[in-house]
């Protein structure tokens, strides 16, 4: 009978310890979302003062269609005729494959510098000199050396995207504990091994944050690029309002770069918040 209520009692406990943390979870998340709020609230004012003060300006009220209302309703109407998609799926594909070879690329790479040193001390000085020259400093080069345009910008946004995850990736290897690899090389792990159950599971998360950050290097370095003589996506679209002056337009794929960005770094930090060895309770 006193296990019985002991078991009982300790239920109850659990259960009660179980309502608590759902109960910090869901207040944790309303006060997040409140700041959140709060933080758009202010971005929004200070967007409708700007618009309001280019209104009432003589010089600069041809801009108006800058401001909130005509913006969110000309998005509105993009979205009702299928014109966002229609933008964003050549961005999308262009950033796509750019990333596809920047990892390509900069996760063997940088797992070589990572674990070979002779490597790291050959390639730290041209890897560093190449990474300070401006992506946008090789668009006449890749004009001249792709046969289209979607091959010199995909060229642009990977020589723009390569770097953070290759530096990150040669970090994350660095910071392996080097008795991983004697305990696999005790158990008998081949080179494919070691890398497969030792190397990539412990850079994931170095990896993905490279990942992130070169995302938002490529998302910054996709709209010049479109530029070129596309005549798609959102750099285009841009390019396009400017010269038919459609500024409502212009503002609103502005405003869809900035949302389709924060979608996408959003789902890679919860990627990487799912991948973190170090759980919050």
């Amino acid at each position: 009978m006193s296990v019985e209520l002991a078991t009982a009692a300790t239920l109850a406990s659990d259960s009660k310890l179980g309502d608590g943390r759902a109960v910090r979870r869901l207040a944790q998340a309303l006060h997040t979302l409140g700041l959140a709020g709060i933080g758009i609230a202010a971005l929004l004012l200070l967007w409708w003062l700007g618009g309001l003060a280019i209104a009432s300006n003589p010089r600069t009220a041809a801009f108006s269609s800058f401001a909130p209302g005509p913006t969110l309703s000309r998005l509105a109407d993009m979205l009702s005729r299928g014109e966002v998609s229609a933008m964003a799926a050549p961005s999308l594909w262009r950033v796509g494959m750019g990333l596809f070879w920047a990892i390509g690329l900069g996760v063997p790479i940088g797992i070589l510098i990572g674990r070979v040193r002779v490597a790291r001390e050959i390639t730290n000085v041209p890897f560093q000199l190449l990474r300070m020259i401006s992506p946008l400093s090789w668009m006449p080069i890749s004009v001249m050396a792709f046969a289209t345009w979607d091959a010199a910008i995909v060229f642009l946004i990977a020589i723009a995207a390569v770097w953070p995850i290759l530096f990150a990736t040669a970090a994350g290897v660095r910071r392996i504990d080097p008795s991983w690899f004697k305990v696999a090389r005790n158990l008998g792990a081949r080179p494919h091994h070691m890398l497969g159950y030792v190397i990539l599971p412990a850079i994931s998360q170095d990896t993905l944050t490279g990942i992130r950050l070169a995302l938002g290097v490529a998302w910054i370095v996709l709209v010049p690029a479109e530029y070129l003589g596309v005549t798609s996506g959102l750099g285009y679209a841009i390019n396009d309002a400017r010269d038919t002056l459609e500024y409502d337009r212009l503002a609103a794929t502005v405003l869809i770069i900035g949302l389709i960005g924060f979608v996408l770094d959003t789902a890679l930090q919860q990627l990487i918040n799912h991948l973190s060895w170090i759980r919050q309770e």
